[in-house]
């Protein structure tokens, strides 16, 4: 595991929640349901979404039905997230909502220059998010579950480390340890982490964070 990911100067002034899912879980919209449940006054929405064809829109356009009415004001930004804070009014009575970190990672990684190594991208975006947890009173964070394909689920074919990813391009390897790593990380940063499934949500943290 990355050496970043040991570090101990996070100031733990934000109150952090953590929500994976596979694709369809619902866990977007249990994310937002639970932004309206924090005693926030200002609501974001960091979008990290790189808008690509036709179905990248519809993609869009289904998650602003989600969240119309619910006062949310949208921040547009695909990388560099910690830089949203000049844009947040009162960051110490927000509540952002970033979603997610499939795309954070994904878009971090793969720039039009190359592919930016594992570790790089590591280091970037957790030094991303301390900044933005030192900054904001109430973070949830939107992730996937990168184990929900079977074809690279380690417990279900038996394997460990990359073999459970012989079938995928070093690249995509590369991409699925890193947002891996990045969960384990923030798991243990969060106050409260929750697994989606067919829109039912199990709590598996809440805890003060020690």
């Amino acid at each position: 595991m990355s050496d970043i990911l040991n570090r101990t100067d996070f100031t733990g002034k934000s109150h952090i929640v953590l929500i994976t899912g596979g694709s369809g879980s619902g866990k977007s919209a249990f994310a937002e349901n639970l932004v309206l449940k924090q005693p926030a006054e200002n609501r974001y929405y960091l979008a990290t979404m790189q808008v690509y064809g036709s179905e990248g829109r519809e993609r869009v356009m289904r998650h602003r039905q989600l969240r119309h009415g619910k006062g949310f004001e949208t921040l547009e930004y695909p990388t560099d997230v910690a830089d949203c804070i000049g844009k947040i009014h009162q960051p110490t009575d927000a509540v952002v909502l970033l979603e997610c970190m499939s795309n954070l990672v994904a878009n971090e990684m793969f720039t039009e220059t190359g592919t930016l190594h594992q570790e790089l991208v590591i280091r970037k975006i957790t030094r991303h998010l301390r900044k933005l947890f030192d900054a904001v009173c109430h973070v949830i964070v939107v992730t996937n579950n990168v184990f929900e394909d079977g074809k690279c689920n380690p417990y279900i074919n038996g394997l460990r480390g990359f073999a459970a990813y012989e079938n995928y391009a070093p690249e995509t390897i590369a991409y699925i340890e890193a947002l891996g790593q990045i969960n384990i990380w923030l798991a243990e940063q969060a106050d409260t982490v929750y697994e989606v499934m067919a829109g039912q949500a199990v709590c598996w943290k809440a805890e003060d964070r020690k």
